[in-house]
């Protein structure tokens, strides 16, 4: 900022001048060392003050405040600056906020701060009005109640020879110009107020720097212990320690309790009781121990396996004061090596089965070949034949999986036919062992499909052997597929055994198995067939899910990949987008924005971004967001749902206000809520973490693909009916000349409600356009959007001008008086 030069001539300013250069010669000593023992009460009084608090923002104001007390002042202003020395911070005493606010708001306000606030010594102006005049601020106009000449009196905050920031006052109570001695305590008390404001914020940054810390070591998944040497307590823990705990320990058994009856087996098997031996002693040997597993037992029977490092903290004169111990707890490893031998066997078993086949077949051959007809010989062949498939498959699907995981599963989706697609599966299964009543709707004038076809047949053909599998033999299957806004939705529907509702969050995991599962079939024994369906859709940008109403009452199993063309469907209600009008895709390297406060996930999410082709902007800190959509202008933004000291949803609708980008949510499992609300409130996909770079690049590609303007006409012009008006382009609603706020999801159905006036656009099209596939069947959702949209534009429900409710069909609004653009 470029600052104007200082007029050492200006009429009406008076610079500091050495103590005593005011003083009358005739004025008695007495009284002047009374009014510096005055003073300097004051002075103490007002010390005491601002020491009373370690807070930045009590100790500021009390900081401000005092100096008017001292000066009889009846306004203050505080500037704080940066390190750069510009202002940075601001505040006001003895005006209520509104003035503060316009005060601060002033055009001038930069030149005016300029002139009175960087100088290294104090300031005293008898007018700041004239002042200002001299700057050549003849319009300023203070937005305060003041006389016409404004006495002003400025000092400097100087730390250890830093600009820290400024004091002002202005316009004594009572009348009258600031004195010599006003200016001197103000100097004195700026001196002073610098330390304490110093020692203010240093104590802030320690807090904060612990509270992180606390924050850190309390989310960390490794337990941690600090324990007094002396004495053997714990002086300390964090929860994962307390949970480690909490699952040895009794329910009404202290932490100390179960110290005393704590066993540890080392790793070299010995095994140590602290009833014989007390931690204190072990604890005081300062002994080092990195990556050693222990198992900790209670005499109940219950244990832990841990992998322990302990570290000693000395005291200055070098005897062990505390020992850090860290405990990670090896129980789910010990469960996934569990789940792995599980696994081991299972593959094992499910190839010794038609590897017996095909021995015993080839053994038949080999010896009795002589003594068989042509009709035996060929069932034997047969029997290879069909064992060789089995293998085949099975290890298909090993490799499948591995590749999913990896992120290493290639698609190469192409504009393929449905009815190919879906005559393909029909056949590959009717020509299996599987037998069923196989039924087909397919939609009329279905557009083609971007699928990968082998793969969406793999897909088809192993949720119809899963039909077929858990159903009565001969009972009917349904498949049907239709348009869903820019989707197209397939679906495999049965009416066996069900399944219950603990088991559906679950049925795509890995070794995931349904329950009644017959053995000795490779869906039911492996665990794979679903979890394979899964990688292969979200690798197409898609989403699959499962509906059933519970045990013995069928299930659907669905799943969306996109069109290959975007034309609306059947002419209603305009382009099918996520959350709003159409956009243009973007130009160069997609931007992506990924918020994440674990440093290992956003490194992961980087280069998953990097390997992809994107271009990526990375941040752990929820206030760096604002800075980096102005500068960077990401297209894409991925959001952790749980960042530190922010709502992610709230922070995603601050992105939502300044910029229309899709944002995309990294949740972990058990936030179905929040995620809920957040795609309720605007978000357009979330991701569970953990999820592999296939998955995250196919989403990205899908957010970008709902923004993009569909082929087919866009709004013609601005939408006008009723005093509501709506741009369009420059994505804004008006009711009258009054701007209205709404929200993403307000906007993206009051959009699909005007291109679409005055036609009637269904229930089903706005949930399919505005919240995706995934929400069909909750009408709930757009009630409450409709309510909120009825409110806030001032329409009543029993009598509307904006929004027409057609009963259990849909809603619609006016045709537009504006059909042609402007």
């Amino acid at each position: 900022m470029m600052r104007p030069a200082r007029d050492e001539g200006t009429p009406g300013r008076r610079r500091a001048r050495p103590h005593g250069s005011e003083m009358d010669p005739r004025d008695d000593p007495a009284a002047e060392i009374a009014g510096l023992r005055e003073r300097l009460s004051r002075l103490s009084e007002a010390g005491r003050r601002v020491n009373e608090s370690l807070d930045v923002d009590t100790v500021l104001q009390e900081v401000l405040d005092s100096a008017r007390s001292l000066t009889g002042a009846r306004y203050g202003v505080m500037t704080l600056a940066d390190d750069a020395g510009e202002v940075e911070d601001f505040l006001s005493s003895g005006m209520t906020s509104g003035e503060a606010q316009r005060l601060w708001e002033l055009p001038e306000r930069w030149q005016l701060f300029d002139s009175v606030g960087s100088a290294s010594e104090p300031l005293r102006i008898d007018d700041l009005n004239s002042h200002a005049r001299s700057m050549g601020l003849s319009g300023l106009r203070f937005p305060l109640p003041v006389d016409p000449v404004v006495p002003f009196l400025a000092a400097p905050i100087l730390h250890r020879g830093r600009h820290v920031g400024n004091i002002h006052v202005a316009q004594r109570e009572g009348g009258g110009d600031f004195t010599l001695d006003d200016e001197q305590t103000l100097a004195m008390f700026a001196s002073h107020a610098a330390m304490v404001i110093a020692n203010a914020r240093t104590h802030r940054d320690e807090q904060r720097a612990r509270a992180d810390l606390e924050t850190l070591i309390n989310t960390s998944p490794v337990g941690v212990i600090v324990f007094d040497a002396r004495t053997g307590a714990p002086k300390s823990f964090n929860r994962e320690a307390a949970r480690i705990v909490d699952h040895l320990r009794e329910p009404d058994q202290s932490p100390e309790q179960l110290l005393d009856v704590l066993t540890f087996v080392r790793a070299d098997g010995r095994e140590v009781a602290l009833s014989d031996f007390p931690l204190a002693d072990l604890l005081g040997t300062g002994e080092v121990v990195r990556l050693e597993e222990i198992v900790m037992r209670v005499p109940s029977g219950r244990s832990v396996s841990a992998l322990l490092n302990s570290t000693p903290i000395r005291a200055e004169e070098g005897g062990v004061e505390s020992v850090v111990v860290t405990l990670q707890d090896m129980t789910p490893l010990e469960d996934l090596e569990q789940l792995r031998a599980e696994f081991l066997g299972m593959v094992s078993h499910e190839l010794r089965a038609p590897l017996a086949s095909i021995k015993g077949s080839v053994t038949t051959l080999l010896e009795a070949a002589p003594e068989l007809d042509p009709a035996e010989m060929t069932q034997f062949f047969r029997i290879i034949s069909n064992s060789s498939d089995e293998m085949h498959h099975l290890i298909g699907d090993l490799l499948d999986v591995a590749r999913i995981e990896t992120g290493s599963l290639s698609v190469e989706p192409r504009a393929c036919e449905v009815t190919a697609i879906v005559d393909e599966a029909r056949k590959r299964f009717l020509s299996g062992a599987a037998r069923g009543d196989l039924r087909m709707d397919l939609e009329a004038e279905l557009p083609p499909v971007m699928a990968d076809r082998r793969r969406v047949v793999q897909v088809l053909s192993n949720l119809l052997s899963n039909a077929a599998r858990y159903s009565p033999e001969g009972s009917p299957i349904l498949v049907r597929v239709a348009r869903e806004g820019t989707d197209l939705a397939f679906s495999v529907a049965d009416v066996g055994r069900g399944i219950p509702e603990d088991l559906l969050p679950h049925l795509f995991r890995k070794l995931s198995r349904s329950a009644g599962a017959r053995p000795g079939s490779i869906m039911a024994g492996s665990g794979l067939g679903l979890a394979i369906c899964k990688g292969i859709v979200e690798a197409h940008g898609g989403r699959i899910w499962v509906e059933s109403d519970g045990p013995g009452l069928g299930a659907r199993f669905a799943f969306t990949l996109p069109a290959a063309a975007a034309e609306p469907a059947g002419g209603e209600a305009g382009p099918a987008v996520g959350a709003g009008p159409p956009r243009r895709a973007p130009a160069g390297p997609v931007r992506v924005l990924a918020v994440d406060d674990d440093p290992q996930a956003l490194r992961y999410v980087r280069d998953a971004l990097t390997r992809a082709g994107y271009a990526p902007i990375v941040t752990a800190d929820p206030g760096d967001v604002a800075h980096l959509m102005k500068e960077e202008r990401p297209h894409v933004v991925l959001l952790d749902l749980v960042l530190p000291g922010s709502d992610g949803i709230e922070l995603m609708r601050e992105i939502l206000k300044t910029a229309d980008v899709p944002v995309i949510f990294l949740s972990a499992y058990g936030q179905d809520e929040v995620v809920a609300r957040a795609l309720d409130l605007g978000a357009a996909d979330y991701l569970v973490k953990p999820f592999s770079p296939t998955e995250l690049a196919a989403r990205i590609r899908a957010a970008l693909r709902k923004r993009i303007a569909p082929e087919g006409p866009e709004p013609s012009g601005p939408y006008f009916a009723g005093g509501l008006g709506i741009d369009y382009v420059e994505r804004r609603v008006t009711l009258g000349s009054v701007p209205v706020e709404l929200t993403a999801t307000e906007y993206a159905v009051l959009y699909h409600l005007s291109t679409g006036a005055p036609r009637v656009v269904t229930h089903n099209l706005l949930l399919q356009r505005v919240w995706g596939p995934e929400r069909l069947g909750e009408p709930w959702l757009l009630r409450d959007v409709i309510k909120r949209l009825r409110r806030k534009l001032g329409d009543d429900a029993s009598d509307p001008v904006h929004i027409f409710t057609e009963p259990r069909v849909g809603y619609r609004m006016a045709a537009s008086a504006v059909p042609d653009p402007v």
